[in-house]
C-alpha cells in the first residue's frame, strides 16, 4: 500500500494548453489584487489617508520594486553562479532558446526588499510617512502572498525535503535517486515503492508550498490582521511583527523545504550535510534561512528602538477640564 501522495496529474501549469500564460504568473496578479482590497478597506476606515489615485500610484511604486528585487536577488543571489553578473543584460529577458518563458526566478527576500525600497520613494516625493503606509501594507500582504505560494504549488516547483509522512507528494518535476544508496532504499520501502536495484526512483517530498501558503500567508495574516494591527501603539509596530512573524516561521519551514540545489547550505554547521534532500541537522543553514533571520533581528530592533522614541498611545489623556483657564473680569464701562 501506497504511503504517499502522487501530484495530481490533472494539473497544469499553464491556464490555456499551448499558450504560454501560467497559473503562477496569474496567482501573482491575484495577490496584487488581495493586497490593494485590504489596503483600501483600511483606508475607508481612516487607518491611513491616501486618494485613490494616490493609492494606485502606490502600488504602481512598490509593485515595480518589488519584481525588480525579485529577479535581482533571484538571479544575482540565488543563481549560485556568475552567470548572470556576466551578463546583467539577461536578467529580465523574458526568452529562452526562442521561446518565451517569461521570469521564472523570482526571491521573496529581494522582493521585500524592492518593495520596500518602491514605499520610501512614493513616500519621498508624495511627502507621506513611510511608517504609516508601511503598517497598512503589510497587514494585508500575507494573505495575498498566499496565492502565490499556490502558484508554486500548481508550477510542481519549490517542492520539500525527502519526508516519509503519509501527506508526502511526489512532485513529477523533482530529482529521482539512485537506489544505489541505502537511505534511498529505506525511504521507498518504507512508503511502498517499487524499484529494480541501481535504477533512479523519485521520492515523496513535503509539500513545502502549501505550509508556506498556511503559515506564511494564512495564518500569519490572520495574527497581523485580527491582532497586531488593532494593538498598534506606534508608527512601524505592525511591520516590525511582520518581520519578526514571516522571518521566524520561514526560518522554521525552511528545514522541510530543500535548499536550492546550486547553493546546497551557506553555513553547514552539522555533523552530516549530505544529501541535501534529507533533514540531517537544524545547524545547517541555507540562505533563506540567513535572510529570514535578518528579518527577525530587524523586526526586534525596529520595536525596541521606535518603541523607546515613541509615546505611549496606552496613556491616560489628561482632561482639559483640569486646566481650566482663568478669564479677566471685564471692567465696568462709567457712562
Amino acid at each position: 500500500m501506497f504511503q504517499f501522495i502522487a501530484y495530481p496529474s490533472w494539473i497544469s501549469p499553464y491556464v490555456i494548453p499551448g499558450m504560454p500564460i501560467r497559473w503562477y504568473s496569474v496567482m501573482y496578479l491575484v495577490a496584487f489584487a488581495v493586497t490593494f482590497i485590504l489596503f483600501i478597506k483600511q483606508r475607508n476606515k481612516g487607518l491611513i489617508k491616501i486618494s485613490n489615485d494616490d493609492a494606485y500610484t502606490l502600488f504602481l511604486f512598490t509593485i515595480t520594486g518589488l519584481i525588480l528585487g525579485a529577479r535581482l536577488f533571484s538571479t544575482l543571489f540565488y543563481d549560485g553562479t556568475l552567470y548572470y553578473w556576466k551578463h546583467p543584460w539577461l536578467i529580465f529577458w523574458p526568452f529562452s532558446n526562442g521561446q518565451f518563458v517569461g521570469l521564472p526566478g523570482m526571491s521573496y527576500h529581494g522582493g521585500l526588499v524592492g518593495a520596500v525600497a518602491g514605499a520610501m520613494l512614493f513616500a519621498k516625493r508624495y511627502k507621506m510617512k513611510f511608517l504609516s503606509i508601511a503598517d497598512t501594507l503589510v497587514a494585508g500582504i500575507p494573505l495575498g502572498y498566499t496565492f502565490g505560494r499556490l502558484g508554486n504549488f500548481i508550477n510542481g516547483e519549490l517542492w520539500g525535503r525527502v519526508s516519509t509522512a503519509p501527506w508526502a507528494i511526489v512532485f513529477p518535476r523533482a530529482p529521482s535517486f539512485s537506489t544505489n544508496y541505502e537511505w534511498v532504499r529505506n525511504i521507498a520501502d518504507a512508503v511502498g515503492i517499487e524499484y529494480i536495484s541501481g535504477a533512479m526512483v523519485n521520492l515523496p517530498r513535503h509539500p513545502s508550498q502549501l505550509y508556506e501558503a498556511l503559515f506564511e500567508g494564512v495564518i500569519l495574516w490572520a495574527f497581523l490582521w485580527f491582532f497586531m494591527r488593532k494593538r498598534d501603539k506606534f508608527p512601524g509596530y505592525t511591520l516590525s511583527w511582520y518581520l519578526i512573524g514571516y522571518g521566524s516561521v520561514r526560518f522554521l519551514i525552511e528545514y522541510l523545504r530543500e535548499p536550492d540545489s546550486n547553493l546546497g547550505f551557506i553555513l553547514s554547521l552539522g555533523a552530516q550535510t549530505e544529501p541535501t534532500a534529507l533533514f540531517l541537522s537544524p545547524f545547517n543553514i541555507s540562505m533563506g534561512q540567513l535572510l529570514s533571520f535578518a528579518m527577525i533581528l530587524a523586526g526586534i530592533l525596529m520595536l525596541v528602538i521606535w518603541g523607546k522614541h515613541s509615546i505611549d498611545v496606552t496613556a491616560p489623556v489628561v482632561p482639559q477640564s483640569v486646566h481650566k483657564p482663568r478669564h479677566k473680569k471685564k471692567k465696568k464701562k462709567h457712562k
